[in-house]
């Protein structure tokens, strides 16, 4: 269960905060095509970022352009995108191993995906602003795996939708046939302009495009909220149950020990 509550008198929080979501989260990376094993950023093929709102039965399956986390010290900005809306049993389905022909090179293997971490998640409005907070569970102690790819023990971003009607400098951004296509109800959020960050709900479509923007890596003190993880094993671990990952099936080194595998 997701506990995410405000402190009441905390004089770090803002009277403009208010807590609009929360959930359980995941980091998972699948190597490159013919990799039985990724040992630096260079062997990754894609990075995921995984958020399982709470109480609802779908899970986003969130890509990060430069196969890692933002430098949130830094206040690195990385551009994402929503790659599918689906059940736990329907990503664990894309997230397994397959094997594809080819003409030119026969078959081909891609590799399952790994799981990097797990943790529990808010989504904030501050002011303005929608910032993602979020805490891990697991690995316990972030190894090299977790150093790699900027998976904090925990940290805060500042999350912008984009408008695809704004659309794009050229070469950047999905195309148009990838990006989402909302309702017209829901299009109106945007005012007209190239991002939102009121309703976390934008991110429930197929093809929404967002920033990421480091912000904190003290997000409990800056926002006046606990989060409150719980004590995760490799025989208990969510990520397994939710996304019916079967650990015969990914590797669970750098989920439990930071290690690549």
């Amino acid at each position: 269960m997701v506990s995410v509550r405000r402190r009441r008198g905390d004089p770090e929080a803002e009277v403009s905060e208010e807590i609009v979501e929360k959930g359980d989260i995941y980091f998972a990376y699948r190597p490159r095509i013919e990799e039985d094993k990724a040992e630096d950023l260079g062997d990754i093929q894609r990075f995921y970022m995984v958020m399982k709102p709470e109480r609802q039965a779908r899970l986003r399956v969130a890509v990060l352009g430069r196969k890692r986390l933002p430098e949130a010290r830094d206040h690195e900005r990385i551009w994402g995108f929503i790659e599918a809306i689906k059940s736990g049993p329907a990503v664990e389905d894309e997230f397994r191993e397959h094997h594809y022909a080819t003409r030119t090179r026969g078959e081909r293997t891609l590799p399952p995906v790994r799981p990097a971490g797990e943790g529990v998640y808010a989504l904030i409005k501050r002011g303005r602003n929608l910032h993602l907070s979020y805490e891990l569970e697991l690995p316990r102690r972030p190894g090299e795996v977790q150093e790699e790819l900027n998976i904090e023990r925990q940290a805060a971003y500042i999350l912008s939708i984009k408008n695809p009607e704004a659309g794009s400098p050229p070469g950047a951004g999905l195309s148009e046939r990838e990006e989402a296509h909302y309702p017209k109800p829901v299009e109106r959020q945007f005012r007209g302009r190239r991002f939102a960050s009121e309703d976390p709900h934008l991110l429930d479509y197929e093809g929404a495009e967002f920033i990421l923007i480091g912000a904190r890596v003290d997000p409990e003190r800056a926002y006046g909220i606990d989060i409150e993880t719980e004590h995760e094993t490799a025989r208990n671990a969510d990520i397994f149950r939710q996304l019916k990952m079967s650990p015969r099936e990914h590797p669970i080194g750098p989920l439990i020990k930071g290690e690549w595998q």
